[in-house]
């Protein structure tokens, strides 16, 4: 499915995914008066231009990522005078009629998230913010704030770019070379895209190329203290996943995400296999694409001790949906990487 049609798509049903707050309105207006006071005035839509510090070139699947982007926000007002705004779609402005000369609390609570009827995907961010002005705390303390004030943060930027594009070399010099920049900003933890055979290479040259280029940026960086992860965007088989690891092992990685479609059988297979062959350490990551209107995968994956990093996007999941989903995770000891298919503000919000 591509991006778009999966975002609306996501658009119409994220209402469906774990939202089950039937709660009632007068109580809530009496547990936050504040929020009961504020009522939704205006809405408009904005876009916004940002750029990565690099170009971004080509992993397994999708063609080159570019350097300069665009961004939609939802800004919202309230008759109080607050002002809140956060990342959405254009398609919202077919629907953000729905919120006016509605209060707050009617629309979200601290509790509850985004309440039934609202779209966790147009609106949740926009008004978390609002949420988090009218009551005088940042969203972070809203959630709870009980994770540790510090966390290791991944370079998601070592594509595949031996592969030239237009005015922008190519080569194994250019991956060490962006690997040097991603060091000297403080990284040390490396992701590195593989999966070159399933579009951009014959899959036996993919394959060569995919261990070549892993055991080079370990040899570079192992004795740094730099961690590396692998990222085949669901372009291996179980099959390929089982060659790339075995080619490179003795290599310790920190995780592997996306090896194939989400699917129990092979995850299960895959794991055993990891445990067997040197990368018991070694985290399965995955759940990245959520289907809306089908059962979630990566999460049964994750009840089943099969993944244990769950990696659904910030943004098409939702804060209210993760507010949800993380005491899932914390009860099967998993981790959470919430992902920002690359957009600068979800980074942010991650």
């Amino acid at each position: 499915m591509k991006r778009s049609s999966f975002m609306k798509t996501f658009g119409a049903m994220a209402g469906g995914l774990l939202l089950k707050n039937h709660v009632s309105y007068a109580s809530m207006s009496e547990e936050y008066p504040e929020l009961a006071k504020h009522k939704i005035d205006k809405a408009d839509i904005i876009s916004l231009d940002y750029h990565w510090p690099r170009l971004v070139g080509r992993n397994g699947t999708k063609d080159v990522h570019g350097q300069y982007q665009k961004t939609t926000v939802l800004r919202v007002k309230t008759d109080q005078g607050a002002e809140g705004w956060g990342m959405t779609e254009k398609i919202v402005s077919e629907s953000v009629s729905s919120i006016i000369g509605k209060k707050v609390v009617e629309i979200i609570t601290p509790t509850h998230g985004l309440m039934n009827g609202f779209n966790t995907f147009h609106y949740d961010f926009a008004m978390f913010d609002l949420m988090g002005v009218i009551l005088k705390k940042p969203v972070y303390q809203i959630l709870g704030g009980k994770g540790p004030k510090s966390l290791p943060v991944y370079s998601g930027m070592i594509y595949i770019d031996e592969l030239p594009y237009k005015e922008a070399k190519g080569g194994l010099d250019v991956i060490l070379q962006n690997c040097v920049w991603d060091y000297d900003h403080g990284y040390r933890q490396l992701k590195i895209k593989i999966g070159r055979g399933k579009k951009w290479y014959e899959p036996k040259a993919g394959m060569e190329m995919d261990i070549k280029v892993v055991k080079m940026v370990y040899d570079e960086y192992h004795r740094r203290g730099v961690d590396l992860l692998v990222d085949s965007n669901n372009g291996y088989t179980l099959q390929d996943t089982m060659t790339f690891l075995e080619g490179i092992k003795g290599i310790p990685l920190y995780w592997v995400e996306e090896p194939f479609q989400e699917q129990v059988d092979e995850g299960k297979k895959l794991r055993s296999w990891m445990d067997k062959n040197g990368f018991e350490k070694t985290k399965y990551a995955d759940g990245e694409w959520i289907r809306p209107h089908e059962k979630d995968l990566a999460l049964e994956m994750v009840k089943q001790g099969i993944v244990n990093t769950y990696i659904n996007d910030i943004h098409a999941y939702g804060l209210t949906n993760w507010m949800k989903v993380m005491p899932i995770l914390k009860k099967a000891k998993a981790d959470a990487s919430p992902h920002a298919w690359g957009d600068q503000l979800e980074t942010h919000y991650a």
